[in-house]
């Protein structure tokens, strides 16, 4: 498949099946982390991947939308280790370069078979209390992955209806 092949049939999967995810396509995820590019390649990425039995009833407790994934990967900026910008006074590249992290990793999890759905429907204070996270290592999304369930569907019916390009790209 190539990849636009891949992100058009890629969709937030928000129902999953029981079926844990196999070590190898983590790292394979892991790997699309890794390789994903940062501000000056400073990678303050800090990924903690959350399968324990207590991990994930933290998880559930923090979050309505993990949807029954058997694995949730919490991705964290460290912002010792982010770029800062010297123009714009308190820029800190660390929610961009996670995010870009992100999407990587779910590509990488739809190339592998799994569902992911990106979740910013949580308290960061509340997820870094529960997971006792250094202060500087500030939680930004969590990516909850799995095998999708037999009756998972795109959540919106206009899943597939993109607007277009002439209407939010301008040649200047």
């Amino acid at each position: 498949m190539d990849f636009l092949e891949l992100a058009a049939a890629r969709y937030s999967v928000r129902s999953y099946s029981d079926k844990p995810v196999e070590q190898e396509k983590i790292d394979w995820i892991l790997k699309a982390a890794q390789l994903a590019p940062t501000a000056v390649n400073f990678q303050p990425q800090k990924i903690y991947v959350l399968k324990s039995d207590t991990a994930m009833a933290k998880i559930n407790r923090l979050c309505r939308c993990i949807y029954g994934a058997p694995l949730v990967f919490l991705i964290c900026s460290d912002e010792r280790k982010t770029w800062k910008s010297q123009t714009e006074r308190g820029y800190s590249s660390g929610e961009m370069d996670c995010s870009i992290v992100c999407t990587y990793m779910m590509l990488e999890a739809w190339e592998q078979g799994l569902g992911s759905v990106w979740v910013r429907l949580f308290d960061v204070n509340a997820a870094a209390k529960a997971f006792d996270l250094p202060e500087y290592i500030k939680p930004i999304c969590l990516l909850p992955v799995g095998y999708a369930s037999e009756d998972a569907v795109p959540y919106a019916p206009w899943h597939d209806v993109y607007r277009p390009i002439e209407s939010f790209c301008e040649e200047l």
